[in-house]
């Protein structure tokens, strides 16, 4: 249940793109078109995991490792961990732009510059440290990272669909293009205010 409830409450609740406000170069620049985004969610979600799996052994076995014994630090190069972390995530990047650049170039072409800019996506680092701040174990750590991933795809897909139907909508001409835009991502990111308390009746009804 303790695993369901992170899961759900980071794509509906905590959703780091409409709730938290990360990624939002990527939700904004590949949005337009329905298998971009959901190519670029698919990439997110998979980098998100990975690196919170090879992550969160690195900060808790190298970079901050306690002592069983004493629960001391053994050494602290906690202010390492960014750096880490975006080489980590660098490199993880690189392994899935030479795959999808032998194997779906027409994805591939679409993304253009913004699948390398997964490498800066604040997104993907923020889950990584969040997880961290947090106290997860690596089981939480995951399911937390997934669920970050899909609510980064969730929240592409549906702005997806705001801004195909935009396409149709003659808005007046001072809000034409980034204006009507921004207006729209900001009532998506209203509605999804709503989801905090029907999640939370949920579960204590579970309970």
């Amino acid at each position: 249940m303790e695993l369901a409830a992170i899961f759900f409450t980071m794509i509906l609740v905590n959703n780091y793109v409409l709730v938290q406000f990360l990624g939002i170069c990527p939700f904004l620049g590949v949005s337009k078109k329905l298998d971009s985004a959901f190519g670029m969610s698919c990439a997110v979600v998979f980098v998100m995991v990975l690196a919170t799996a090879v992550t969160w052994p690195i900060q808790t076995f190298l970079l901050t490792p306690v002592d069983p014994a004493t629960g001391e630090l053994k050494w602290d190069l906690g202010y390492l961990q960014t750096i880490v972390f975006i080489l980590v995530i660098a490199v993880l990047v690189q392994l899935i732009e030479i795959a999808m650049k032998k194997y779906m170039p027409p994805l591939h072409k679409a993304l253009g510059v913004y699948l390398p800019l997964i490498t800066t996506n604040c997104a993907v680092l923020g889950v990584t440290i969040l997880n961290i701040d947090n106290g997860y174990n690596f089981i939480e750590s995951i399911v937390c990272a997934a669920g970050a991933g899909f609510g980064f795809m969730l929240a592409m897909v549906l702005f997806s669909g705001v801004r195909k139907r935009l396409e149709d909508a003659q808005p007046p001409k001072c809000f034409e293009g980034l204006p009507i835009t921004l207006v729209s991502a900001a009532i998506v990111s209203l509605s999804f205010t709503g989801f905090g308390g029907i999640v939370d009746a949920i579960f204590k009804t579970a309970a």
